[in-house]
């Protein structure tokens, strides 16, 4: 009979060192920081009731990340969250003079047409998506978190690609300024494509 036993990790530790990953990709996930905070605090409440069932079959960070995944999406298959998500607004958080207004509002423009993009992909898309170009996990990791088989998970990342890229090229104009900043004006009349 085998009577080894896996050492748990430490909430507290775990807390700390994921806390930020696990926040930033909550936000990226609703698009707001005060719900993304809820959702950090369900997730890390959800790990602390399950830490003593957790078997190491994969690495602290992905079954927290996994748990987390699972959190956004209750929160986004709630009827009243169906609705498209309200970019980030950071402007009002914008206290370094370092940063000319212009840029900072080009800036915002296109991080909102992009936002609006990301938010118009189906939640198994975007979530790929977020997994591992944004929170830079690689396949087996995003597979893990979300609980396909790699194949599937490449599958995911690549359409969510393709998607994001024709929807961009469809809703936004890209261009170089005078000073050869880049730039982005949304074309009128035009949504994201989510198909």
């Amino acid at each position: 009979m085998n009577t080894e036993t896996v050492e748990l990790p430490d909430f507290d530790r775990l807390a700390r060192e994921f806390s930020p990953s696990l926040r930033r990709f909550l936000q990226r996930q609703v698009g707001d920081a005060a719900t993304a905070e809820d959702l950090l605090q369900e997730t890390l409440l959800r790990v602390a009731r399950g830490l003593e069932s957790f078997a190491g079959r994969s690495s602290p960070k992905t079954w927290m990340f996994t748990i987390a995944s699972h959190v956004a999406m209750d929160h986004l298959r709630q009827p009243a969250r169906r609705q498209q998500i309200v970019a980030i607004d950071d402007a009002a958080q914008i206290d370094d003079g370092a940063v000319a207004l212009d840029e900072r509002l080009a800036f915002d423009e296109m991080n909102s047409c992009v936002r609006e993009v990301i938010d118009s992909l189906p939640p198994d898309y975007r979530t790929a998506l977020i997994l591992h170009d944004l929170e830079e996990m690689d396949c087996e990791q995003t597979a893990k978190v979300m609980g396909v088989t790699i194949g599937a998970a490449k599958v995911r990342i690549h359409r969510a690609r393709a998607r994001l890229k024709a929807a961009l090229e469809q809703t936004c104009g890209f261009y170089r300024d005078s000073d050869s900043v880049f730039r982005c004006s949304r074309r009128e009349d035009e949504s994201p494509a989510a198909e």
